[in-house]
């Protein structure tokens, strides 16, 4: 058995995606875990399934990994059909958030194993667990047990495990939620590294919007068995297309803003409680009536705010009611006639402390780049009327 060398599973053609999902759905008796599902993972990238428990995003993973067979529809792992081969066929890796180590072994003969029951001969086993216990660092420790590693050591065995077979994919299974905060950084970065090394086609399962950000090329948002939106994490995340997505995927402020007009390629809309201003301009193609309701979403990095007696007579005016300190930046809380909730606004801070606060009862303007204000699909706004 000749061995690969770290970059071999970049050899995928680019025109073939490393996993394809063609119209897959699944139930459980009458429950709908999956509506009919369909998106390509380019080879060697790392896409995210991310939404709250119940969404599909395990029922997805499982069928790509052969544990359950879909209803219909079809999975495509590197160009070649797997539907319903066997997980043992379909030659994938997984790491679980318990990773399963053994606990009688040591870390080379945990990583060892796979080979071992491929029948691999010794010198090539041996010779494939060093370079990869080279890759993950962890070559001093081959002779420690499971129980001898920090949580992030037995993260990385698990992961050497899972890789030294040269898989076709690999599969991560909510992999970090049993470690801390501070490792769990550590280890998104690890793992993205490793990833990128490799080059091996990853999806991964999680709820942690950070985590999908910090580690994805693609995300892939998911609630109630289907898909809401997939792109890129810059993509999904500063253009999200529905209320849910700009929510899930950080905090958002959601603004239920009055139409007042049509202008060249845009709306213009007037703010919740503004009858007298000009409003602000949004990019939209479909045309809407005026008076009618327009759902926008706007981040809190966007919303730029000032003392009220600092800025132009035109621009719309909010209270703060909340303050709280986060290191580098001021997170206000704001509110103002005519909305529901109060607003979040981020305000950096470049000097020092007190010359970026603003005192709880302070009156101050709001401001944002033109664009940064994102119109949200006509779905939302019937389920916030009904």
């Amino acid at each position: 058995m000749t061995t690969q060398t770290p970059k071999a599973q970049s050899s995928v053609t680019a025109s073939e995606p490393g996993l394809r999902l063609r119209g897959v759905s699944k139930s459980f008796g009458s429950v709908v875990a999956l509506q009919p599902t369909s998106f390509d993972v380019p080879a060697g990238t790392l896409c995210a399934l991310l939404g709250p428990s119940g969404c599909g995003k395990t029922t997805t993973l499982r069928i790509v990994a052969g544990f359950e067979l879909p209803d219909e529809g079809q999975v495509l792992i590197r160009g070649e059909d797997r539907t319903y081969d066997p997980p043992q066929r379909r030659r994938l890796g997984m790491v679980f958030q318990n990773y399963s180590l053994f606990p009688h072994m040591t870390v080379a003969q945990n990583v060892a194993f796979g080979l071992r029951m491929a029948r691999v001969n010794r010198a090539e086993t041996e010779a494939r667990t060093r370079r990869m216990l080279d890759i993950v660092h962890l070559p001093q420790h081959a002779d420690r047990f499971p129980h001898q590693l920090s949580g992030g050591q037995q993260q990385r065995v698990a992961l050497a495990r899972s890789l030294v077979t040269e898989p076709s994919m690999l599969l991560l299974d909510e992999p970090l939620g049993a470690l801390d905060k501070n490792l769990r950084e550590q280890m998104q970065f690890e793992i993205r590294q490793l990833q990128r090394e490799i080059g091996i086609t990853t999806l991964l399962v999680t709820h942690d919007q950070e985590e999908a950000l910090t580690m994805s090329d693609m995300i892939v948002v998911m609630d109630k068995g289907r898909i809401l939106q997939a792109g890129s994490p810059t993509e999904v995340y500063e253009h999200p297309r529905t209320r849910f997505v700009s929510e899930f995927l950080g905090t958002s402020n959601i603004l239920a803003c009055t139409v007042a007009g049509t202008e060249s390629g845009g709306l213009r809309l007037r703010l919740p409680g503004d009858d007298r201003s000009r409003g602000f301009v949004v990019t939209d193609t479909a045309p809407r009536p005026a008076g009618s309701t327009a759902l926008v979403a706007i981040r809190p990095e966007h919303l730029r705010i000032e003392p009220a007696a600092e800025a132009s007579i035109g621009e719309p005016r909010a209270v703060v009611v909340g303050h709280v300190f986060r290191g580098a930046t001021h997170v206000f809380r704001l509110t103002r006639p005519g909305l529901e909730r109060p607003l979040i606004a981020y305000r950096q801070i470049t000097g020092p402390v007190g010359e970026t606060a603003l005192p709880v009862g302070a009156e101050v303007a709001l401001s944002w780049e033109p664009g940064s204000a994102r119109l949200l699909e006509d779905e939302p706004l019937r389920e916030e009327a009904a």
